[in-house]
């Protein structure tokens, strides 16, 4: 245990794993395995849109469809995401609303070709062709840009520099998030590459828990009465915690004095029995594992915090970073 959870400190001063999970919606598995016979490959996205039509009648289906597709079938580009600045950018100008809207569709459908003839690209890609594949298939989409919270330094940090792009579609009258870049792979921490591997945890995510590690730039996007003070205190959410079934109750902040906090006291709901708790301070890389006292559905422990405990606190579950949290003088 101690090898594996000091293998997983160090890096986490990397990247964290892209959200990985389970569907929070119904079961997909019909429309799961129709998309995983489709072809590999297709000639455009014209051709994608009317084999899903085809096959699918409803609006749920016809976006559980894409974002199946386009997560098994698209790869993140880690080279092409390390030449890029930090926020996306539209690469055209415009001078009335009409014209505004024209250049922005076919800047969408133009990345969208590309993306779908290289099968390579990084969030601002896959939204594109999510949204054209959702406009082709008759679904209303918008493209939402904003902050991502994936590393220990962003906790504490306000979420002021746009990085990421996700998209909304509507099913009824309800939007519904999908992040389809999240939902098609990981980095692996130990090697710095990309791994191909489906997760839905961010199709149709509930905006609560999307919210844990996304914040647009324009606020009526959230879908929630957070704020970015709030965004800024959560602590960092890893993905084995959305696919786990279990919920820390507390601490909801995540940042601790080490001035005014001697012990940190957490609560869990829902953890199974069998399941061993640790946790190790960045400073030392020391792993601790925790005796649980449970009541109920809900584990409780204290984790004592000295003044030599600085830098960040993540929790583990089997072995498995589920949570951080950073201490401060």
């Amino acid at each position: 245990m101690k090898k594996n959870i000091q293998n997983l400190i160090t890096a986490c001063c990397l990247l964290i794993t892209f959200i990985t999970g389970t569907s929070y919606s119904q079961s997909y598995t019909a429309v799961d395995n129709a998309i995983a016979n489709y072809p590999k490959s297709f000639a455009s996205p014209e051709k994608l849109a009317e084999k899903i039509k085809t096959d699918f009648a409803s609006e749920e289906e016809k976006a559980r469809a894409i974002f199946t597709w386009m997560a098994l079938n698209i790869h993140y580009d880690l080279k092409a995401f390390e030449s890029l600045s930090s926020k996306p950018k539209m690469a055209y100008t415009f001078s009335s609303e009409e014209e505004r809207i024209n250049k922005e569709q076919k800047f969408r459908r133009d990345g969208a070709a590309t993306l779908l003839r290289t099968k390579k690209g990084v969030c601002q890609d896959y939204t594109a062709l999510f949204h054209t594949l959702c406009e082709l298939c008759g679904l209303k989409c918008m493209t939402i840009v904003g902050t991502s919270k994936t590393a220990l330094p962003h906790i504490g940090k306000l979420p002021t520099t746009s990085d990421h792009a996700w998209n909304a579609v509507k099913v009824g009258e309800t939007w519904r998030f999908i992040d389809v870049t999240w939902g098609s792979g990981m980095m692996n921490l130990e090697t710095g590459k990309m791994m191909q591997q489906f997760n839905d945890a961010y199709f149709f995510t509930p905006p609560g828990i999307f919210f844990l590690n996304h914040f647009p730039d324009d606020k009526r996007y959230l879908m929630t009465d957070k704020t970015a003070e709030d965004f800024a205190a959560l602590p960092l959410y890893y993905g084995r915690y959305l696919k786990s079934g279990y919920e820390f109750l507390t601490p909801e902040k995540g940042i601790f004095s080490i001035k005014e906090t001697e012990n940190i006291p957490l609560s869990i709901a829902d953890l199974p029995e069998k399941d061993q708790v640790a946790y190790v301070f960045s400073n030392d890389n020391k792993p601790n594992l925790v005796t649980l006292k449970r009541e109920g559905n809900v584990s409780t422990f204290n984790i004592p915090v000295t003044r030599r405990n600085r830098g960040y606190l993540t929790i583990y579950v089997n072995n498995e970073s589920v949570v951080a949290y950073k201490i401060i003088p």
